[in-house]
C-alpha cells in the first residue's frame, strides 16, 4: 500500500491562508488567495508533515491499493 495526500475541501474552511503550505519542505503545496491547497504530486514526498499540522485534519494521507 502507498500512500497519497489528498484534500478534504468540507474540512477546509478556505477563509485563511492554509498555515500547512509553509510546512511542505519540498514546496508540493500551493495555494492563491483563500482558496483551498493544491497539491503538486510530483514534488510531494508524501512525510505527512503538512496533514499534521492541518488543524480542520483536511488534508490526510491516504492509503491507496497500487496493485489495483
Amino acid at each position: 500500500m502507498e500512500k497519497k495526500l489528498k484534500i478534504i475541501l468540507e474540512k477546509c474552511p478556505q477563509n485563511h491562508k492554509c498555515p500547512a503550505v509553509k510546512i511542505c519542505p519540498v514546496g508540493a503545496l500551493s495555494q492563491k488567495e483563500f482558496n483551498a491547497p493544491v497539491i503538486d504530486y510530483d514534488k510531494c514526498i508524501r512525510c505527512g508533515k503538512c496533514s499534521n499540522f492541518c488543524p480542520k485534519q483536511a488534508l490526510i494521507l491516504e492509503e491507496i491499493d497500487v496493485n489495483s
